[in-house]
């Protein structure tokens, strides 16, 4: 798991033990399994009922892209590499890049530099990872939009517990010493619910969206680093247009 996912999935989590401590409620009320079972099963079937069958073969990669970290290399280390490329191929031409082409596992990078190399017309090429780009995003989309309707969906659900546990109080009104634990109960669906959906769902969504974002400026990186290639631009030059299309802090961070 993405520490940076773990640290606030375990930071939300414990702020609400602690709450719960310091106002005297037994945290273990928590571990109510029928509203767990409730929640995590209804919203996810809810969530499915909006997709198509195609979508559910995806779904565990939506999972990981939500939870692992993000593969995405350091911006200076691909800049990096597209200079060594730029270097060879002006010293020697693009197809001395044949052999480098192999060694590369960014099979973007790779698609793009074999596409230069075979001839592709410079407009046609960039057209076609730009393509390639805008299809991702569209598809990482589709991945936050299941996350964030779990979200959307997850707090009526746990409020459907509740009035379920509700109905059952009432049942047996006959029986005053239970109540209470059928109430607390009852209520515990509804938290389930909300909590699911703040501290899981919606940030599961809105971490896909960033990887997006992360993962497409790397693309977009590329595809300016592989177009330079092409056009014989000089490594200085590469280097200083690819350095400008990052943001300060991560130049700065790698230089230190």
């Amino acid at each position: 798991m993405d520490p940076a996912t773990l640290i606030g999935f375990a930071i939300s989590l414990g702020a609400l033990l602690i709450f719960m401590i310091l106002e005297g409620a037994d945290p273990m009320s928590l571990l109510f399994l029928p509203a767990i079972v409730l929640v995590i099963f209804a919203t996810f079937g809810a969530a499915l009922s909006s997709f198509t069958m195609s979508d559910l073969k995806k779904i565990p990669a939506w999972f990981k892209m939500g939870v692992l970290p993000a593969k995405v290399a350091p911006p200076t280390q691909q800049i990096q590499t597209l200079v060594s490329l730029a270097e060879k191929a002006r010293k020697e031409g693009l197809l001395a890049l044949e052999a480098q082409v192999k060694q590369i596992d960014d099979p973007f990078l790779k698609r793009g530099l074999q596409m230069g190399i075979d001839g592709t017309d410079p407009e046609e090429l960039r057209a076609v990872l730009e393509g390639e780009i805008a299809a991702k995003k569209s598809e990482d989309k589709v991945a936050a939009k299941f996350f964030n309707q779990m979200g959307g969906y997850s707090p009526t659900i746990g409020i459907v517990g509740c009035v379920v546990g509700l109905i059952n109080v009432m049942e047996n009104l006959n029986d005053p010493e239970s109540l209470g634990p059928m109430i607390a109960a009852a209520f515990v669906a509804t938290l389930w619910g909300v909590m699911a959906a703040n501290f899981w769902f919606l940030p599961m969504g809105a971490k896909i969206m960033r990887v997006s974002e992360l993962q497409a400026a790397q693309m977009e990186l590329l595809v300016e680093g592989i177009t330079e290639i092409q056009a014989g631009t000089s490594p200085r030059a590469v280097r200083q247009k690819l350095t400008a299309m990052v943001p300060p802090s991560e130049v700065e961070r790698e230089a230190a």
